[in-house]
């Protein structure tokens, strides 16, 4: 029989995984579960929390395992989680990844990076990090990031069975998308055996910070503001939209683009810079500049509607974005 290797004071073992949307991880927890109730004998559930169903919105998909002795009667998010799964680095800018973790908890990054800068990043003490190219994994095999993530997902839970896994993996996608099955399961493999581990020792005397339940109000009766009142107008140009990029964004090369602002006319989220000039005739015109990466969430509309190829579809580099980045420069930001 299988056995888990911790739980908590409930009788589960607990796994969250952060995500954004478009990117899978609800799925992936649903095969997560299935995979364990069916091929391990567990009791398992899987549901997942997110607010705007939209592409590039931040997602959390809860899992809970026991022994089949215990009933699973708790559907409240996971607090305490014994693995998370991050599906997008970029997401600790604005939410708190690891919270709650425990100090053996494992942390399941997709990222090029090593341990050693995601530790830096995720500004944790110590603990285990594991690694997996998850992007470059399913660009390279033309399939999901979720996949490569159920593999490596898999290498951290070693008490379910991979086997299992590729069979829920065969069940799902046969009978609507045959032609999909082979690269999942090769994508579920690579991310498997490709995953890499690495853990770091606490700093004697330094412990993690206490958990924070979710139910718990940051404001109250005392703290709440008027109603209907928008206490910091004009706030949208401070938003970071950098996170609802999965992984490829449109590089720009000025020397190709013939100013037509078909790129503007698709952009959602104003990420183009114009700025006038007089052209050759000494005529103002408006000429493109660049783009304002900080608004730009990867939407890639411009890169089809471009006619010369001066935008195009490239894989997210670290750095790239901030190196490349031509700013707004909005009247109202400015006065501050």
């Amino acid at each position: 029989m299988v056995t888990l290797p911790k739980v908590n004071e409930l009788g589960f073992f607990e796994i969250r995984l952060e995500s954004i949307g478009g990117l899978g991880a609800n799925l992936a927890g649903k095969m997560l579960a299935e995979a364990g109730v069916t091929g391990s004998d567990l009791n398992g559930v899987s549901f997942s929390s997110y607010g705007s169903e939209k592409k590039g919105s931040p997602v959390k998909a809860h899992i809970r395992f026991c022994m089949p002795e215990t009933l699973i009667r708790d559907t409240t998010p996971v607090e305490r989680p014994h693995i998370v799964g991050v599906f997008h680095e970029s997401l600790y800018k604005t939410v708190n990844v690891t919270s709650g973790i425990y100090e053996d908890s494992l942390i399941l990054v997709n990222s090029a990076k090593s341990p050693e800068e995601l530790k830096e990043k995720l500004k944790l003490p110590g603990g285990t990090i594991a690694v997996v190219d998850a992007i470059g994994i399913a660009l390279e095999e033309k399939n999901r990031v979720n996949m490569a993530m159920l593999g490596a997902l898999f290498r951290l839970c070693d008490f379910l069975d991979a086997e299992q896994m590729k069979s829920v993996i065969r069940k799902s996608l046969e009978k609507k998308y045959p032609g999909a099955v082979q690269p999942a399961l090769n994508t579920f493999q690579r991310g498997y055996d490709e995953v890499k581990f690495q853990s770091f020792d606490f700093p004697e005397g330094v412990l993690l910070p206490k958990p924070i339940r979710w139910d718990t109000p940051a404001l109250g009766y005392e703290t709440q503001p008027i109603g209907g009142t928008v206490v910091n107008p004009g706030n949208s140009i401070l938003k970071d939209l950098s996170i609802s990029r999965a992984g490829m964004m449109p590089h720009f090369a000025s020397d190709k683009c013939i100013h037509c602002a078909a790129c503007d006319n698709v952009c959602p989220d104003f990420c183009f810079v114009w700025e006038e000039q007089p052209d050759k005739k000494g005529r103002p015109q408006m000429f493109l500049q660049g783009i304002d990466y900080q608004y730009c969430k990867g939407c890639l509309k411009c890169v089809y509607a471009c006619p010369t190829e001066a935008l195009t579809d490239e894989r997210e580099e670290d750095g790239y974005a901030e190196e490349h980045r031509v700013p707004h420069m909005f009247e109202l930001a400015a006065r501050h």
